[in-house]
């Protein structure tokens, strides 16, 4: 009996001294919603790859204590609806918003959980943050352009097409702040002082689209400007090739357009942009609260000029231009 009781009293010691040494904490795995604007395409590819760059070298492991569900609207404003429905009833810890009316859909859908949002060009008209410096809500994350950058287009193509005797601004009024009228006021206001007769065009599908270039192309002298719009990303290879076809001198808002074959871009790194919200969402996956952190402007701004579609067009890049070029396509 001494015997066996001597064992069996070893036994429970060697136990209760391998419970603490084998024991480990859960680890709590953290979940980030991540609502796009545009298609699930190679440049949405890029973008998530620096958002999960950054926030790896934040500290967080994809599979091991974070988890991010993404969504891509594909430009369709009913669409982004759905979806951030959707990601609210996952009840992340975090969501990312790309452009601003994504980032609309996800305020409608909660006042509570966090959102970080980038591409939005007017939070405060928008309705998402009270205050740059203190957004004050659940809401906060990296402007893009100011309604000036409209204004600042026609210059630059004016600069580049000295014979410009029209130009259009075309977006689609369900992906831009205020209904286009944020981006649409500097314009005119600045093709009144170039003597450029400004057009707005308004497009809510494909067909319109090609209606609205058709009809510019149709006159000589004609220009058009894109500003940052969902609607606009999702259909660039439609918009490049038509404008190429009636020979019409455009800028665009992002590098892809002109190395998709338009003729020049202008304005902020969008990866960047990415990269940049990780290290929100991060500090916000650790108790930070979006109100007291500051919305942020763009740093890193980007001129591409595609030469080869500058030839096709017959013409001559000035060399102010070429000597500000972040990228000069051969």
């Amino acid at each position: 009996m001494r015997r066996r009781q001597f064992i069996t009293l070893l036994g429970g010691a060697l136990a209760d001294q391998a419970i603490p040494a084998n024991a480990q904490e859960p680890v709590r795995v953290r979940t980030v919603g991540a609502l796009v604007g545009f298609a699930n395409d190679a440049e949405a590819k890029a973008r998530v790859d620096a958002f999960e760059q950054g926030l790896k070298r934040e500290g967080w492991s994809l599979g091991q204590n974070l988890r991010i569900e993404y969504r891509y609207a594909e430009g369709d404003s009913a669409r982004m609806q759905a979806l951030a429905k959707e990601l609210v009833e996952l009840k992340p810890d975090c969501v990312l918003g790309q452009s601003t009316p994504v980032t609309a859909a996800l305020m409608r859908a909660t006042r509570t959980i966090p959102i970080v949002f980038v591409a939005v060009s007017d939070p405060i008209g928008s309705g998402f943050v009270t205050c740059m410096a203190r957004p004050g809500g659940n809401i906060t994350g990296f402007t893009i352009l100011h309604a000036t950058i409209a204004g600042k287009y026609l210059e630059m193509l004016k600069e580049m097409v000295p014979q410009l005797v029209r130009v259009a601004i075309m977006y689609n009024p369900n992906s831009v702040p205020d209904a286009g009228k944020f981006f649409s006021r500097p314009f005119i206001a600045s093709a009144t002082k170039l003597k450029v007769r400004p057009i707005t065009a308004e497009v809510h599908d494909p067909s319109e689209i090609e209606n609205a270039i058709v009809k510019l192309g149709r006159e000589s002298g004609s220009g058009l400007v894109l500003v940052p719009d969902n609607f606009m990303s999702v259909h660039r290879d439609l918009i490049i090739s038509l404008t190429a076809q009636f020979r019409i001198p455009a800028i665009y808002p992002y590098r892809y357009f002109a190395e998709a074959g338009g003729l020049m871009s202008y304005g902020v790194h969008a990866i960047d942009q990415f990269r940049r919200a990780s290290e929100y969402v991060s500090r916000i996956l650790r108790g930070a609260k979006p109100a007291d952190l500051p919305v942020q402007a763009p740093t890193k701004f980007e001129l591409v000029i595609n030469l080869r579609t500058a030839k096709a067009l017959g013409l001559v890049v000035p060399k102010i231009l070429l000597a500000g070029a972040e990228q000069v396509i051969e």
